[in-house]
C-alpha cells in the first residue's frame, strides 16, 4: 500500500513509561476540556438564534419579511443575507487573529493561563450579547466570544495532549470533542425551549454562554499547568513533583528525561513560527497545521451544524421542528464522539478517518442527488423527503463525529514536537477558524445559488481529503508525544523530506542545521 501503513520504528524510552489514573488527573482533565463546551455551546446556539422570528424582528427586519412571504415553501434562498451571516463568521474571524496571541501566552506563561483568559472573553461577549439593542454591540459581543474560543481551542487540545499517558492520549484528548458535542447539544435545547418566550428568548440562549465560561474561570484556577509546559517554562523540581501526582507514579524518570530533552530543543528556538517552515517540521506543518484544520471544516459538517434550523426550516419543517430536527443530529455528534473516545486507542487514527470517509461520500451524494431531484420548486417538501434527508444527515453527523471531528483537533495536537507545539497549534486554531468563517459566511449565499451541488462539491472534497489521509498519515496511536517526529522518519514519502533517524542524528550531532 505504498508503505502508507508504516509503523514507527524504534523508540527511545516509551517503554519505560509508567503511569495510573488518579483523580488528581481525572479533575485536571475534565476541567480543561470545558473549553470545548464554549466552542460548542456557540455552535449550537447561533444557528438556532438567527432562525427566531423575535431576533429577526429586532435585528435582520429584510430577512424576517422575507421568510414571512415564504413560510411554507422551500426556497434555497430564504435566508441568504450577508450581514445575517456576518453575526455569525465575526466571531471566527476574531478567534484566527486572537490565536497569535494566545500562542505568545501558552508557551509563556502556561497553558492554563490561555485558559483563563479565554473564559473571561468569553464571558464578556455572552453578556454583551444577551444585552445587545444594535448591531454593533451583537458584533462586539460576538467578537469577544471569537477571542475566548481563539485563547481556548489553542490551549485545551495541548493541554489535554500534554496531561494524557501515550496509551490513552487518544480518548483524553476527545474529550475536547466531547464536551464541544454536548454543549451543541444543550445550546440545541435551550434554543428548542427558549423559542416559544417572547420577545426575549434570544437573550436567555445567548446570555446562557457565561455559565460555561464561569465554570471554566473557576475551575482553571485549581488546574496544575501541565509537566511539559512547566520544564518548558525552567520550572523542572515542579514539574516533576506534577508530572508524579497525575501520573500516580514515582517512576517518572525516563518520561521525565525526555521531557528535559524536548525542553532543551525547545529553548533554543527563539522563533517558533519560522522553525515550523524548516524541512524537519514540513510534515508537521502540512498535515498537521493546515492539512486536517483545513478538511475538517470542509467536510461540510459545520455547515449543516450552523444552520441546521435554518436548513430544516427551508426545508418546509416550520420553526419548533426544526429546532427539533437539529437536536436529532446534535444527539448523533455526541453518540460519534463517545464511540471514538472509546475506540480510537484500540483502531488507530486511520482507520476512524478512512471508514468514516467512505461513508460520509455516500451520505453527501446521497443527499445532493435527492435535492436535485424534489427541492427548490417553491412547494413544500414531501414529508417522507424530508424524514429520509434528516436520518441521512443525521448518519452524516454520527460518522463526522467519530472522525473528522474528533480527531481533527486530537491529530495535530500530538504531531507538533515541543519546541513548535504552541506555535504550530495557533496555526492550526487560524486555519480552522478561517475555513470556519468562510464556510459560515459562504454556505447560505452557496446553497441559494449552487443549490443541491454544494452537497454534490462537498462529497468530492471528501474523495480528496480521504486521499491525503490514506497516502501522508503515519498511524499516531500509543505513541508518546515527544517521540512521534520518529514516525515521519519512517514513513514511505516524509522520510524523503525530513531523512531517517540516523541522518537526523549525525547532521545535528555536527551542529548542522536539517
Amino acid at each position: 500500500m505504498l508503505g502508507a501503513f508504516t509503523d514507527g520504528g524504534p523508540l527511545k524510552r516509551a517503554h519505560l513509561y509508567e503511569h495510573k489514573i488518579t483523580g488528581y488527573f481525572i479533575f485536571a482533565c475534565i476541567v480543561a476540556a470545558l473549553g470545548g463546551s464554549l466552542f460548542g455551546y456557540d455552535l449550537g446556539v447561533s444557528g438556532g438564534v438567527t432562525s427566531m422570528d423575535d431576533f429577526l424582528k429586532d435585528f435582520f427586519p429584510k430577512v424576517y419579511r422575507r421568510k414571512q412571504k415564504h413560510l411554507h415553501e422551500t426556497d434555497y434562498c430564504k435566508y441568504d443575507n450577508q450581514i445575517l451571516t456576518l453575526f455569525t463568521s465575526s466571531l471566527y474571524f476574531a478567534a484566527l487573529i486572537s490565536t497569535f496571541g494566545a500562542s505568545h501566552v501558552t508557551r509563556n506563561k502556561g497553558r492554563k493561563g490561555s485558559i483563563i483568559v479565554g473564559s473571561i472573553s468569553f464571558f464578556v461577549g455572552a453578556v454583551l450579547n444577551a444585552a445587545a439593542v444594535n448591531i454593533s454591540m451583537l458584533i462586539i459581543g460576538r467578537i469577544l466570544l471569537g477571542v475566548g474560543i481563539g485563547f481556548s481551542n489553542q490551549a485545551v487540545p495541548l493541554y489535554l495532549s500534554e496531561m494524557a499517558p501515550a496509551k490513552i492520549r487518544g480518548a483524553i484528548n476527545q474529550l475536547f470533542q466531547l464536551t464541544t458535542c454536548l454543549g451543541i447539544l444543550i445550546a440545541t435545547l435551550i434554543n428548542y425551549g427558549t423559542e416559544k418566550i417572547h420577545p426575549w428568548g434570544w437573550r436567555l440562549s445567548l446570555g446562557l454562554a457565561t455559565i460555561p465560561a464561569t465554570l471554566m474561570f473557576v475551575g482553571g484556577i485549581f488546574l496544575p499547568e501541565t509537566p511539559n509546559s512547566l520544564v518548558e517554562q525552567g520550572k523542572l523540581e515542579e514539574g516533576k513533583r506534577v508530572l508524579e501526582k497525575v501520573r500516580g507514579t514515582k517512576n517518572i524518570d525516563a518520561e521525565f528525561a525526555d521531557l528535559v530533552d524536548a525542553s532543551n530543543e525547545a529553548r533554543a528556538i527563539k522563533h517558533p513560527f519560522r522553525n515550523l517552515l524548516k524541512r524537519k517540521n514540513r510534515p508537521q506543518l502540512v498535515i498537521g497545521a493546515i492539512g486536517i484544520p483545513m478538511f475538517q471544516q470542509l467536510t461540510g459538517n459545520n455547515s449543516i451544524l450552523f444552520y441546521a434550523p435554518v436548513f430544516f426550516q427551508s426545508l418546509g419543517f416550520g420553526s419548533g421542528a426544526s429546532l427539533y430536527s437539529s437536536v436529532i443530529t446534535s444527539v448523533a455528534l455526541v453518540v460519534g464522539a463517545l464511540i471514538s473516545m472509546f475506540y480510537v486507542d484500540r483502531f488507530g487514527r486511520r482507520a476512524f478517518f478512512l471508514e468514516a470517509g467512505f461513508e460520509m461520500f455516500c451520505y453527501m451524494v446521497a443527499t445532493g442527488v435527492t435535492l436535485a431531484l424534489k427541492f427548490g420548486q417553491g412547494v413544500t417538501l414531501p414529508k417522507g423527503i424530508g424524514i429520509f434527508l434528516v436520518i441521512i444527515l443525521c448518519l452524516f453527523v454520527l460518522a463526522y463525529g467519530r472522525s473528522w471531528g474528533p480527531l481533527g483537533w486530537l491529530v495535530p495536537s500530538e504531531l507538533f514536537p515541543l519546541e513548535t507545539r504552541s506555535a504550530g497549534q495557533s496555526i492550526v486554531v487560524c486555519v480552522n477558524m478561517i475555513f470556519t468563517a468562510l464556510i459560515a459566511q459562504c454556505f447560505l449565499v452557496s446553497l441559494c445559488h449552487l443549490r443541491y451541488g454544494i452537497f454534490l462539491l462537498f462529497a468530492g472534497l471528501i474523495l480528496i481529503m480521504s486521499s491525503f489521509i490514506f497516502f501522508l498519515l503515519p498511524e499516531t496511536k500509543q505513541v508518546p508525544i515527544e517521540e512521534v517526529y520518529i514516525l515521519f522518519q519512517n514513513h514511505w514519502f516524509w522520510k524523503r523530506i525530513v531523512g531517517d533517524g540516523n541522518q537526523v542524528e549525525i547532521v545535528e550531532k555536527s551542529g548542522s542545521q536539517v
